[in-house]
């Protein structure tokens, strides 16, 4: 990634010079169809006009091209080969209003930055689209990549005839007839964006309308046209009418709530292929990865999480593309608010009434892993450049800054919180802004002071830890309560908590209710809840009930002991969410033997009635299993797991959520002779389950495992391709092949990602997927020292996000032993040069690495 960096430092000195008054870019996309020779590149012509603060100064404009055409500035045509270097234009002597013109030719993406190409293996379509976040857009058009310089864009855009071409604006009229095989599209004018959020789709994608229509209190109707988008092959999968009604409920609540028309006429949202992330909010055109059009049967969860995504991405239209962060260290200043948002409107707005239960449950634990690595940092982060800012789209700037504003509306109120929201839009509408920015105007809202807090919550990093204490009398009443609170030594700061502590004990019938609870301000080493005084005997203390604070939950002995028996027997989901999730916080400390961990799956994950709690134990079970059990009892432990999916299988009602969960996890865990054998008989059609059906996913993910254990070769795995020749059976097949316990499978893997550059950003991850298999300890080895040997020079050369990539997911974390460990210190001691953002990927598999191993030790019963 040579000079491909931007400085926060370059950016606040170019902020300070220029003023842009527009954009128009124009972009002829027609050769992305045919023949051709490759790498393929698109002519890209921008226009620029902009103002200088300093005129006779100098500054630059980003471009990351093969070539350059043309440059002129202010009708003077410079010399493209002193001016550009690849990914700057070099400007001087600028007056104090400016015109520039580049007539670039740009490429073609198959990393998913920039400007996408992919090929549907399927009708041999192509289709287009672009992903720029945090500095992309520069693969595009020329311009000034940083999100405080917001302007005005208008694109046209000249594709093959009969594409569906979509940007951030509505069209301007009807495409016009340019030469023999293309068109051009026209777009009205964006109101000032960034330039990571413009965008454009273009394919013939399959399109469903729709709109949206609103009446004001004042009279004023709002009137929004809708699209939902995805390629021809998945129309017949495409349940566009639910996507539209999460849509219309979204559009609802914000309006209600923030008081602020949408302010980017349409709303598109297309699913496109090869997506690096969930997706991306641009304003008018919203992308989404396409797994996200389900192709066979899904839990309630999957429905679930991509409403999130949805509301999340909405949520974003006025936290991040109306009001924008000046410089990626505020970045949680729109992912934050997005992340929070997302759950909020879901649980008020829709029929995932549960979201918070997910967010507990899954976004905590997300946030709680990112806060304890060496990484970890404030949510308010110090991002020096764009490779710290492409590393910060963590746990911490989603989910614990979402956590943190939990805390927020529990601190400061919630309609104190909503009146801030609403004011920090009216008062910064198309502009930048800072932390500051925010806390004035909910300093107005809750007249509470917000410095403190901000301190904290938003400038300190680290997870406290809230651990109960309680003392009785002889009648077994309560006499003291108090709640201790823990910081790790790095990271000390005891932070103001609003929380609830419950009490629970059994009823009559068996079941393990909730009789108390009190709200309490814990701040400082230890805080006494007088509320709870005088009351029973608990057998269960839960602190954080309610979940309305960000903290690692501890339980007392009697607790812990009560949950080893009757954790099942709680009766409310969140309540039960929490204690599973401060159970896996034990495990992942080494505080709880991993055994023991999956001994609780194994007893009561069968009851556990929300589907995306019971999907999220399946997935901790597996890691616990792979990671966190000692080695000794790894065979042992498949065992156990196996036998619970199993009977947990033939339990659950037939076509139900819980039996696909089942059947999935079933074929994660299985290994034995007779498992395979049910799997082989699932896929052949040979055996059956009452009520399960085995959709082409399904098949995939029984087909995996069988090739992974040996038990299905290459032909096999051939013959699903040709039954499943599309985008997605395609990626099944390589990650299918990669997994092929043979030495010979693993090195041409390992070429194939290391080696050569050949494989698309969604192949390039399937192969490693399929390469690192947990049961092929001793056929991976003899990567692990090559793996050092190699990283260096795959970030130097690669994009960052093919690097990052291969640097995760072939760190050779199955290789758990000290070993491992010694080498990955000998690296980082020999390359204190390296990249930082490299050196920080390394440091974060080294702490998962060091964690296992400490985990493993307590599991066999060695002490720390």
């Amino acid at each position: 990634m040579p000079g491909e960096n931007l400085t926060r430092e370059e950016a606040r000195e170019r902020a300070a010079l220029l003023t842009v008054d527009g954009y128009e870019v124009a972009l002829d996309l027609r050769s992305a169809v045919g023949a051709g020779p490759e790498p393929r590149t698109f002519r890209s012509v921008t226009t620029i006009r902009f103002r200088c603060a300093e005129p006779g100064a100098s500054t630059f404009a980003d471009l990351v091209a093969p070539s350059v055409t043309s440059v002129t500035l202010n009708g003077t045509e410079l010399d493209t080969k002193t001016v550009f270097d690849g990914t700057r234009i070099e400007l001087a002597s600028l007056a104090a209003e400016n015109t520039l013109v580049v007539d670039a030719q740009c490429a073609y993406s198959r990393t998913g930055e920039g400007m996408h190409r992919f090929v549907d293996p399927e009708d041999g379509e192509v289709y287009l689209y672009t992903q720029y976040e945090p500095a992309d857009a520069r693969r595009v058009f020329a311009n000034f990549e940083q999100p405080d310089l917001k302007a005005p864009f208008t694109f046209t855009v000249t594709a093959p005839t009969g594409w569906t071409v979509l940007g951030n604006g509505e069209q301007d009229g009807e495409p016009r007839p340019t030469g023999a095989d293309g068109a051009t599209w026209s777009f009205v004018p964006t109101k000032p964006i960034s330039t990571y959020i413009t965008a454009v789709v273009a394919g013939p994608y399959h399109v469903v309308r729709d709109h949206y229509r609103r009446t004001f209190d004042d009279g004023t109707v709002l009137d929004i046209p809708l699209g939902a988008l995805c390629r021809k092959g998945l129309a017949k999968h495409f349940d566009a009418d639910d996507i539209f009604t999460v849509t219309k409920q979204g559009l609802d609540f914000f309006h209600e709530h923030f008081d602020y028309p949408y302010p980017f006429g349409k709303y598109d949202q297309a699913f496109v292929p090869e997506y690096n992330i969930g997706a991306m909010e641009n304003p008018g055109c919203v992308t989404f990865r396409e797994e996200f059009v389900f192709r066979g049967k899904v839990t309630q969860a999957a429905y679930e999480r991509r409403a999130n995504v949805i509301l999340h991405e909405m949520a974003h239209m006025w936290f991040g593309d109306l009001v924008t962060m000046e410089w990626w260290d505020d970045l949680w200043l729109k992912e934050s608010f997005a992340d929070f948002m997302g759950a909020f409107s879901q649980v008020e707005a829709t029929r995932f009434e549960n979201a918070w239960i997910t967010f507990a449950n899954q976004r905590k634990a997300w946030a709680y892993r990112a806060d304890q690595l060496p990484s970890t940092h404030p949510v308010t982060a110090d991002i020096r450049d764009l490779e710290d800012a492409k590393l910060n789209f963590d746990g911490i700037t989603y989910a614990k800054g979402a956590s943190v504003l939990k805390q927020l509306v529990a601190y400061a109120g919630r309609d104190a919180f909503l009146e801030g929201a609403r004011r920090y839009f009216k008062r910064h509408a198309f502009g930048n802004t800072r932390l500051t920015d925010l806390l004035r105007v909910l300093e107005e809202t809750s007249g509470r002071d917000m410095t403190a807090w901000s301190r904290s919550w938003l400038q300190t990093a680290g997870v406290n830890s809230l651990t109960p204490h309680a003392t009785y009398d002889a009648a077994d009443r309560i006499t003291e309560l108090s709640v201790f609170q823990e910081a790790p030594a790095a990271h000390p700061e005891l932070r103001p908590h609003r929380v609830a502590v419950g009490l629970y004990r059994r009823d009559v019938g068996g079941a393990l209710v909730r009789y108390a609870r009190a709200e309490v301000d814990v701040a400082g080493p230890r805080t006494v809840v007088t509320e709870l005084a005088g009351a029973e005997r608990p057998e269960l203390i839960l602190v954080n009930d309610d979940d309305l604070t960000y903290c690692k939950i501890r339980f007392d002995e009697v607790s812990l002991t009560t949950l080893r028996e009757h954790l099942g027997d709680l009766t409310d989901p969140l309540a039960r969410a929490l204690c599973w999730s401060a159970l896996w916080n034990l495990t992942r400390d080494g505080l709880l033997p991993a055994r023991e961990y999956l001994g609780l799956v194994d007893r009561f994950a069968g009851a556990e009635s929300d589907i995306g709690v019971l999907q999220t134990l399946q997935g901790c079970a597996r890691t616990a299993l792979v990671h966190y059990v000692a080695p000794a009892w790894r065979e042992e432990g498949g065992l156990l797991l196996a036998r619970a999916a199993l009977r947990e299988l033939r339990r659950a009602e037939p076509g139900s959520g819980h039996q696909l969960a089942w059947v999935r996890f079933f074929a994660q865990s299985a290994k034995s002779a007779a498992d395979l054998q049910l799997l082989r008989g699932l896929l052949d059609g040979n055996a059956k389950i009452d009520g399960l059906e085995v959709d082409q996913e399904l098949r995939w993910a029984l087909l995996g495992t069988l090739a992974a254990q040996g038990a299905a070769d290459e032909q096999a795995v051939t013959a699903e391709l040709a039954r499943d020749n599309t985008a997605s059976g395609k990626r099944h097949q390589v990650r299918c092949l990669a997994s092929r316990p043979s030495a010979e499978v693993k090195a041409e893997a390992w070429a194939a990602v290391v080696e050569s550059d050949a494989l698309s950003n969604a192949l390039a991850e399937a192969t490693i997927a399929g390469f690192d298999q947990p049961g092929q300890r001793e056929l991976l080895a003899p990567y692990a020292a090559r793996y050092f040997e190699v990283i260096e020079r795959v970030w130097r050369e690669r994009s960052i996000e093919i690097a990052m990539a291969v640097v995760r997911g072939l760190f050779p974390m199955l290789q758990d032993d000290r070993r491992t460990l010694e080498a990955t210190d000998a690296w980082l001691a020999a390359h204190e040069d390296a990249a930082p953002a490299l050196r920080r990927l390394v440091l974060e598999a080294r702490d998962d690495l060091d964690r296992a191993l400490r985990a493993q030790d307590c599991d066999a019963g060695v002490p720390n």
